[in-house]
């Protein structure tokens, strides 16, 4: 399931410009894959834990 992504390349490079650049807190991991995650809960619409 690893590289599964929701977002296709193309759909990625028009959201990635929008994404902070700095930023404060805790290191962010791959923005791609979270949104992505995020997407699949709102279509799947399994709950938040």
């Amino acid at each position: 399931m690893a590289h599964e992504f929701w977002l296709s390349d193309v759909q990625w490079s028009a959201i990635e410009p929008v994404l902070p650049k700095v930023y404060s807190g805790a290191r962010r991991d791959d923005d791609r894959r979270i949104i992505s995650g995020i997407i699949h809960v709102l279509k799947s619409g399994c709950r938040w834990q």
